[in-house]
Parts: structure tokens; sequence; C-alpha cells
């Protein structure tokens, strides 16, 4: 007897005659190691079941596999219309800066332009006698100013509140998909992970990617036909024990009281141990004895190939039901994707509808912000003017008290003229009475004795003295002025 692993029976001579002791040993080593069926049983359980496993897993995987492409075609999807909402919110972020930074300068222009307003102050010849003192900011409201800063405002916090209304719904959109996307990345790492384990205690080095029951189910079959065939000849070496006990002298009621009891299901040795023995040549016995010999010291080792095989089949089918529960719970965690891709899918419709809700509030309030910028650069261009126009009027001020010198010179110099002609004409009308005025009768010209004509001016126009403004205001306002032409 040999084991099915080796290539032949070994032969070797017996030194001695076998005496019925030692037969009736080999029988009884070989009658205990026929209960090594139990074994053979179980492995064609274990084959049973892995077949069973590959049949279910075969069906749980295809399932799994249709679930998974379903899921990854409709989450490549969605994150197409979440990146369509992400260049939503990108674009109202830029915007937004844009609207902030372009208000924050028309801000700083008009602040400026109201300080100047307020350290301008007003030349105390231009206001009444007991006036107090004022700049150009006493003359205009600024509360105006306050409260279109304070509408703009308004708008942009209500533009900026929309805006992380739509960062935070995509940021919960994202996490929902990535939590998808990590239970099928996950379930698959996992089930990739234990099918490497699943073949690691198997002899088969050649194990396709993927499922390992195929190769598993491969493994235990040619264990199980091993063990077959192991028995196989354990049952052979039972007969030929009890064949060489009937052909020993007095070992007939030896043979039949140890074939019996045999482990349930073995049922073997039994016409034999009945028959009565065929008779056979010393020759023949003698190599009869010879192989019984040989083979009852290979009983041990084909047991523990035995044992061996069972063991490394338990493994296997130990790795098979790990991998077929881990299947299963890959098609659980793919099931879970699933309705949770379900329950996304169905808020997908306000997901859409608040991008699009954004998209209208922001132009809302960028028009509202946009009209408001609008006074507000009206009203700094208002104020600028009107900072502007005080120069101006300094300028003018400054012009009229030019024009006012200028007449009052060519009045002066007039009235010094008409003194000198009322002077040369009283003289003459002196000398002209002196000379032919006791010839003349009074009466001829009654106006022959008036004097001479003296004119005098007067302002006809208005009683306003143009305001004593000092020349170095006006020059600094003339710079003003033409620093800004």
């Amino acid at each position: 007897m040999v084991s099915s692993n080796s290539s032949a029976s070994i032969r070797e001579t017996s030194p001695a005659p076998t005496s019925l002791d030692t037969l009736v040993s080999h029988l009884v080593a070989s009658k205990r190691s026929l209960s090594s069926i139990e074994h053979v049983w179980r492995a064609n359980e274990i084959v049973t079941s892995t077949r069973v496993y590959l049949e279910a897993s075969v069906i749980t995987s295809s399932r799994t596999s249709f679930l998974r492409a379903g899921i990854t075609t409709q989450l490549r999807t969605l994150e197409s219309v979440h990146g369509h909402s992400k260049a939503i919110e990108a674009e109202g972020a830029k915007e937004y800066g844009e609207v902030l930074r372009t208000l924050d300068e028309a801000d700083q222009r008009l602040r400026r332009t109201l300080e100047s307003l307020r350290t301008t102050i007003v030349e105390h010849s231009l206001r009444p006698e007991f006036d107090q003192r004022k700049n150009l900011l006493d003359f205009v409201d600024e509360g105006g100013v306050d409260k279109l800063l304070a509408a703009v405002q308004h708008s942009a916090n209500a533009a900026k509140e929309a805006h992380n209304e739509l960062v935070q719904i995509n940021i919960g959109f994202h996490s929902d998909l990535g939590r998808i996307q990590s239970i099928i990345d996950g379930s698959r790492s996992s089930l990739h992970q234990l099918s490497n384990k699943g073949t690691a205690g198997s002899s088969h080095s050649n194990i396709a990617p993927g499922s390992p029951i195929p190769d598993i189910l491969q493994c235990t079959e040619d264990r199980a036909k091993d063990m077959a065939d192991n028995l196989e000849s354990l049952v052979k070496h039972f007969d030929l024990c009890v064949t060489a006990i009937k052909h020993t002298e007095g070992g007939g009621d030896a043979a039949q009281r140890l074939a019996d009891d045999l482990p349930e299901g073995m049922d073997v040795g039994q016409e034999i141990v009945s028959a009565a023995p065929e008779p056979i040549t010393d020759q023949e016995r003698e190599d009869m004895l010879e192989v019984l010999a040989n083979d009852a010291d290979q009983v041990e080792e084909v047991l523990a190939e035995i044992r061996d095989h069972i063991n490394e089949m338990e493994t296997l089918l130990g790795d098979t039901t790990a991998y077929v529960a881990e299947l299963d719970k890959e098609h659980s965690n793919v099931l879970k994707a699933f309705r949770q891709l379900e329950s996304l899918e169905a808020r997908l419709h306000g997901f859409v509808a608040q991008s699009q809700v954004f998209v209208m509030r922001w132009d809302d309030e960028k028009t509202k912000i946009n009209e408001r910028m609008s006074e507000l650069e009206s009203l700094g261009d208002f104020y600028s003017g009107y900072l502007s126009a005080y120069d101006n009027l300094l300028v003018e001020i400054g012009r009229r008290q030019f024009m006012e010198q200028q007449m009052e010179k060519v009045l002066q110099d007039a009235m010094r003229k008409l003194d000198i002609l009322h002077e040369e004409d009283s003289m003459k009308r002196e000398a002209f009475k002196t000379e032919y005025g006791d010839f003349l009768p009074v009466d001829i010209w009654p106006g022959l004795i008036n004097p001479p004509l003296r004119f005098e001016t007067a302002q006809v126009n208005g009683t306003e003295k143009v305001p004593d403004i000092s020349k170095s205001v006006i020059q600094r306002a003339i710079h003003r002025v033409e620093g800004k032409v």
C-alpha cells in the first residue's frame, strides 16, 4: 500500500516469517485507520458546500456588479451636476469679490471727498459777521451717504447669504457623493484583500484575479479524490490483513472477531471473513506477507496525509465562507449605496433649483448694487464738484476783486481828469465875465453866470461789496483748480 502521492508500492524482503500476533496487530491498526472515512465524508461535504457557495457567489457577484455599474454611471452624472453648481459658486464668488472691491474703492473715494469737505473751512468773510465757523460739509446732508451705503451693504449681505447657502448645499451634496463612493470603494477593497487571502493557504499558485472559489473548488475536489484514493488503499490493506490472518494457522477466529464492529458506513472485509480461504502456495503467501508488512509501515503516513488534506480543506472552506460573507456584505453595502443614491437623486431637483435660485437672487442683488453704486458714484461726483466749485468760487471772488480794483482805478483817473477840466472851465468863465461881463445885460442869458458842470460817481446795481479774501487763499484755490484741469 502507498499513499496517493507515491509513485509505486515499496517492496522489501521480509527478513523473518510473520507471526499471527504481528498479523493481528496489523489488522487492528488497519481497522483503526478505517475511521478516516469520517474525514472522507467531511471532505465530500466540503466539496458540496463549496459548489453551493460558488453558485451563490456567482449570483451575488452578478447582482452586485450590475448595481455597482449603475451606481458608478449615476455618480458620474451627479458629479457633473455638482461640478456645474460649483462653477456657479466660483463665478458668484468671483463677481462678489469684484463688487466688493468696486464698492470699497467707491466708498474710499467718497470718504476722502467728504474728509476734504470736512477739513475745508469756509472763509469767514463769506459768512454773516456773527455766524459760527463752518466747513463745506456743514452745508450738505451727510446722512444721505450713510443711508445709501447701508442700502448697498444690505444688498451685498443678501448676496453673500445666498452664496453661503449655495456653498453649504454644494458641500453637503459633495459629502453625500463621497460617502456613496467610499462605500463602493471600501467594500471592493475589503473583498480584494480577502480574495488574495482566500487562496494563500492552497497549493495552487495560478489563481485568477477575482473570486478564489473556482480554484478552491478545484483544490478541494483534488484533495477529496486523494483522500478517497488513500481510503481505498487502507481498505485494500484491511482486506489483505484479513486474508493473511485467515491463511495463518489459528487465525480464522481472530479474523472473524476483529472484522466485526467496523466504522459506520464501512462495509468491507465481510465476504472475505465469511468465505473459506482459497488455497495459495507458500510462495504466494510469502509474497502476500511481504506486501502486507510493507504496507503496514505506510498506514500512519497515509493517515497523516488524509489529516493534512482535511485540515487544508477546512481552512479553504473557512476562506470560502469568509469570502462569501464578504460578498454578501459587499452586496449589502452596494444596496446601501444604491438607497443613498436614490435619496440623493430625490433631492437632485432641489439641488439644481437652489443653484438657479442663487443665480436669480444674485442677479437681482447685483442689479440693486449696481444701481446704488451709480448713485454713490453720482453722489461722489457731486461732492467732488461741490469742492471744486468752492475753489472756483474763491477764484471768482479773486477775479471780482481784481475787476473792482480796475474799475476804481478807471474811475479815479476819470475823476482826476474831470477835476482838471472843471478847474480849466471855471478859470475861462471867470476870464470871460471879466472881459465882457460889463457890456452884456444880465438877462440876455440867465445861464451866463452859472458855475461849470461837476460830476459825481454812484453804484447803481447793488450795494454788496466783494468779500475781502487774502491773495494767498485765492492763489491756492487757483493752483487747485488748475491742477484739476
